[in-house]
């Protein structure tokens, strides 16, 4: 196993995300922040669900082409526009996390935003790895 997850004793565990993962060895991948459209930078939806997967997809790709799969990922941090969607779309959210990332949760922030710079983009999702 290249990475460790850190849980202090006596912490509950943590849903959805790591609060510490030790990386044993390996390369360091910087990712900047991705937002829902694809390889074209081409929006094909407003909403934030589509936009969630395809940023997933987008993090995933570059893992992916550095070598790595999505088990390096050690942190990401996710900056979305609207908390109310974000909290009424948890469980299809969940269910894309599922199929693109597995069991795998990494060290992550959810921070709320008053905008981001590629319009319409709801969310941007940026990443660590270690491959």
């Amino acid at each position: 196993m290249k990475h460790e997850i850190i849980l202090p004793d006596g912490w509950v565990m943590p849903k959805g995300y790591s609060n510490g993962i030790l990386a044993k060895e390996g390369r360091v991948l910087f990712m900047a922040g991705q937002v829902g459209w694809n390889s074209e930078e081409k929006f094909a939806s407003e909403n934030l669900v589509p936009q969630f997967e395809q940023a997933l997809k987008n993090i995933k790709a570059i893992v992916e082409k550095a070598g790595g799969n999505i088990t390096d990922i050690c942190k990401m941090t996710c900056f979305c526009k609207d908390r109310e969607q974000y909290l009424a779309s948890r469980k299809e959210l969940g269910k894309i996390w599922k199929e693109i990332m597995g069991y795998h949760y990494p060290c992550m922030s959810m921070i709320f935003v008053v905008d981001l710079l590629d319009h319409p983009a709801l969310i941007e999702i940026e990443a660590m790895a270690v491959i």
